[in-house]
């Protein structure tokens, strides 16, 4: 890290010396360097590590130091919280939230701009010494010296959102990482104090535990733990497009050179994302398939008169996140839209185009993808699931433009498990968009 900021450094020096003196130039390099120099996150060694250094001043000089500890964010997790409230306490210790703009020399001094603080007010600080909490950054994953045999490549999946940590499941599944059977602990997965590695440590075992005694039965790993069963494929039927194998957010599926899908089924966690990424249809779970759910979409009863009955919506909604959401309001006396008819999926990122189509011929007049939420601080069990359905839909929306139905009668909505009391409304405003639209073109044929 050290040499990285030192080469910027550099860079930016010769750029400032070449080019001309200017203000705007001037700031566009400094601007530059302190993006480089500044970490996007806030960490538990960071903060303990700052009342700690703060807290040893005190105690050498008797509180006759002042030490003041300027903080945009602060992590003080589990038992260390009693730490930091005895650090408040502290004669010698000021502690405030502020945004430091500015340090400059006066001399035999050091000045400190500090603005938007919980004091109220803007000011300076005039100090002998600034001290700097030094960042935790990892060697990156892709340094890590593995050799996995991945059609993705042979190292960890990195965090970008965390400056290359690796990709373990925050939310839902946080020793998990997408390579089956691999658990990250302690700094390789975040930063973390000695005791929270310690017990990281003890997680990230038992997990490893569980997986050695599944593989030992032959069923499935989390989350779908006891899944004895495994993706089928019909490969007279397969057209070679690999789009289960690009798709796969675990790498369960090798391809050969002309592209047939190899499976792996020590990797799969039968989420089903392959299958709802075929177009041919050739991929199927004996307890989970096509047909299973397409049978469902066709047994719903969907009637013709629109203004006397109503419209009728289907909802897919993922059974890790948003099924148990829809059952939590339930239990809570939440109403929504009796209009709606829920059929659960294993992931959004199983959700196969014909079942879309099916509903649309069927007479629905909307469909609602329910899921979790994705992106950079994803919460979906199945890392891309949402995501993967999210890049489908707008294939989904040419399709029904070419059918002359509205693309807006298909949505995806996201929503986490403890946001049960949103559901209702989130669904009731769709239920609304439909009824404004009017019945669906195939209604009745």
């Amino acid at each position: 890290a050290e040499e990285a900021l030192q080469k910027a450094a550099d860079e930016a020096a010769a750029a400032e010396a070449e080019a001309p003196a200017e203000e705007e130039e001037k700031g566009f390099v400094k601007e530059n360097l302190e993006s480089i120099k500044h970490l996007r996150y806030s960490n538990a060694v960071n903060s303990v590590g700052m009342l700690r250094m703060a807290n040893i001043i005190c105690d050498k000089t008797n509180d006759a130091v002042q030490a003041f500890v300027l903080y945009k964010d602060m992590t003080i997790p589990g038992i260390l919280e009693r730490f930091y409230k005895k650090m408040q306490d502290r004669l010698g210790l000021m502690m405030t939230k502020a945004d430091v703009t500015d340090i400059r020399d006066a001399g035999n001094h050091m000045v400190v701009s500090c603005k938007n603080t919980l004091l109220g007010m803007d000011f300076d600080l005039d100090v002998d010494l600034v001290v700097l909490p030094t960042g935790v950054v990892p060697t990156t994953a892709k340094d890590v010296v593995v050799e996995f045999d991945y059609r993705q490549g042979p190292d960890f999946p990195d965090l970008q959102l965390f400056d290359g940590f690796a990709d373990s499941n925050y939310i839902c599944f946080p020793y998990e990482t997408r390579r089956t059977g691999v658990y990250a602990a302690g700094c390789v997965r975040q930063p973390q104090t000695l005791d929270a590695c310690e017990e990281d440590a003890r997680g990230a075992v038992l997990k490893a535990i569980q997986c050695v005694e599944a593989a030992s039965h032959g069923v499935a790993v989390h989350p779908r733990s006891g899944d004895n069963s495994y993706p089928v494929f019909n490969f007279v039927r397969c057209t070679q497009c690999k789009r289960c194998t690009e798709e796969c957010p675990f790498g369960a599926l090798d391809d050969d050179e002309k592209g047939t899908p190899k499976p792996n089924p020590a990797r799969c966690r039968r989420c089903g994302t392959c299958f709802g990424a075929c177009p041919e249809r050739v991929i199927s779970f004996a307890n989970y398939n096509i047909d299973q759910i397409g049978s469902m979409i066709r047994e719903v009863v969907v009637p013709k008169d629109f203004k006397k009955e109503g419209p009728r919506i289907l909802i897919l909604a993922c059974e890790n996140d948003a099924y148990p959401a829809l059952d939590m309001a339930g239990m809570r006396r939440k109403a929504w839209s009796p209009y709606c008819r829920i059929i659960p999926v294993r992931c959004l990122g199983s959700v196969n185009a014909i079942w879309v189509s099916d509903a649309m011929s069927k007479g629905f007049d909307g469909v609602l993808l329910l899921g979790c939420k994705y992106g950079e601080d994803y919460q979906c069990h199945f890392i891309k699931g949402s995501e993967i359905c999210n890049r489908r839909k707008e294939n989904i929306a040419e399709t029904l433009n070419r059918l002359g139905v509205q693309p807006e009668r298909v949505d995806q909505l996201e929503v986490a498990i403890d946001e049960y009391d949103k559901v209702p409304d989130m669904i009731d405003e769709f239920v609304a968009r439909i009824v404004e639209l009017g019945p669906n073109p195939f209604k009745g044929m």
